[in-house]
């Protein structure tokens, strides 16, 4: 039983070791995603400004036929994309690893979650973050696994008492 929840310890620390990395990536591509969309939302700014509009009636003129109306949704939908996602990189940017893991599943962004794990390499942690995430995984599947065994070993103990009776 010692092997196998040293095994999973293991498997606990190699996986939750990557955490940092992971979360590292994602605040990469979310960086980058936050900065596509400002140039969008400066853009359309700028021409609003030109025509003398606030952004906000800029948005109200887009309306009137099928395209315009289609056009004031875009547009609608990028801005509101640029303050969430701007806010929660904020965020992420000034949280520490540990606040990261607890902050970032409700913060997460699904489609360039998506495509920071597609890119993702497992990697040897040799940060303080990610050697602590590897600690903590290691407990935790050491630990888990022992749980489990124990259980499971003393529901077979009881059910050969109860034979034997």
């Amino acid at each position: 039983m010692k092997i196998f929840s040293l095994a999973a310890g293991l498997m606990g620390a190699a996986t939750l070791a990557q955490f940092p990395e992971v979360s590292q990536q994602y605040i990469q591509r979310l960086s980058g995603a936050v900065d596509e969309l400002a140039i969008v939302v400066a853009d359309f700014d700028r021409s609003a400004a030109s025509a003398g509009l606030s952004r906000d009636e800029a948005l109200a003129e887009l309306t009137g036929s099928t395209f315009l109306d289609a056009r004031n949704s875009d547009m609608t939908r990028a801005i509101y994309r640029y303050e969430t996602l701007s806010a929660d990189l904020t965020l992420l940017q000034s949280a520490g690893p540990f606040e990261r893991l607890i902050l970032m599943p409700a913060r997460l962004d699904t489609d360039i979650g998506a495509r920071a794990i597609e890119d993702f390499a497992p990697a040897v942690p040799v940060t303080g973050a990610g050697l602590g995430f590897a600690g903590i995984g290691f407990l935790g599947g050491y630990g888990l696994w022992a749980i489990l065994a124990g259980l499971f070993g003393r529901g077979l103990n009881s059910a050969r008492s109860k034979k034997a009776v």
